[in-house]
Formats: structure tokens, C-alpha cells, sequence
């Protein structure tokens, strides 16, 4: 869920969620950052000058999405 109101306006947070699911996530996302397929991906957003965070946060909505097609096409995961 995002929370983008009051004080925080203009800046989102996130929360919700399974704490133990979101950790997971987040840990895949910060490792295919460095070094994986989405490699290329976070370092455009990089150079754009998005925030770290953000990045890493777009690449594990990127990642979960992935993972979901390809649990629904019932194939395995291929970079």
C-alpha cells in the first residue's frame, strides 16, 4: 500500500503486506540489482538519478511480477 498524504506529500512510503514475503523480496530485488537481468534495468534508472530505494523497490514489483507469469504459465524462470 501507498502512503502519500500529510507530511508525506509528494513522497511515498510503502507498508503492508506479509513482513516475511516483502523481506524476501526485497533481498531478490537488492541481489538483481547488482548482478542478474534486471541489472540493466536499475542502472538506467540510475543515471536518471531516481534514489536508491525506489530503484530497488521498482525491481522487486518488476521481480514479483515475473515470477507470478511464470508460475502462471507454469514455466521456469528465464533471464
Amino acid at each position: 500500500m501507498a502512503c502519500g498524504t500529510g507530511a508525506m506529500h509528494g513522497r511515498r512510503c510503502i507498508w503492508g503486506g506479509r513482513k516475511r514475503v516483502r523481506d524476501a523480496l526485497y533481498t531478490a530485488a537488492l541481489a538483481a540489482c547488482r548482478c542478474g537481468p534486471f541489472k540493466a534495468v536499475s542502472t538506467a534508472m540510475r543515471e536518471k538519478g531516481k534514489p536508491a530505494k525506489l530503484v530497488v523497490i521498482a525491481v522487486a514489483r518488476r521481480l514479483l511480477a515475473t515470477l507470478k507469469a511464470a508460475i502462471r504459465d507454469n514455466k521456469a524462470f528465464q533471464p
